[in-house]
């Protein structure tokens, strides 16, 4: 397979999750579009370095998490903007399914980093034995930061309901 074909491939099947694990890191959808192009550049770039030691999902996922990464300590963002504001004063009843997303995607950028990536990765349903090898942690610790991020998100969702 040529390797534009291969790439094509690669884009096709990754470019959702990777959407929604810059969306994640983010909470922007446009900076999240743009750092999925970024992403997907440098697997363009890198294809031929590629030693086959992990699965493709994993080495693309670890190279959006770490361009994820650098754009926020380059910028070092700060994570709350009007959007923010604006989705918490809209009332439950007109909120639909997408405010719903955004929301939770805006839960998920108030997250430590590495939490962000494992969320991010459990929301795409990866296995745990994947998730482990991307985030270079083992499977049960894995389980257990997972059961701590769903209770961190819960109370960050929760606080948008007070408001």
């Amino acid at each position: 397979m040529k390797q534009e074909e291969q790439f094509t491939a690669l884009y096709n099947q990754y470019a959702p999750g990777i959407r929604k694990l810059c969306l994640g890191y983010t909470g922007d959808a446009m900076l999240a579009e743009d750092l999925l192009q970024e992403s997907f550049v440098k697997v363009w770039k890198n294809m031929d370095k590629f030693r086959g030691d992990a699965a493709w999902s994993t080495w693309i996922y670890r190279i959006a998490a770490n361009t994820c990464l650098t754009h926020l300590r380059k910028k070092n963002e700060q994570f709350v903007d009007a959007d923010e504001e604006r989705l918490a004063m809209v009332p439950d009843d007109e909120r639909n399914k997408e405010q719903e997303v955004q929301l939770l995607y805006k839960c998920i950028s108030k997250l430590a980093e590495t939490d962000r990536l494992i969320i991010t990765l459990v929301l795409e349903d990866k296995p745990y034995e994947e998730i482990a090898e991307i985030t270079g942690i083992t499977e049960n610790n894995l389980r257990v930061k997972i059961h701590r991020i769903k209770k961190q998100l819960s109370e960050i969702y929760s606080s948008y309901e007070r408001l």
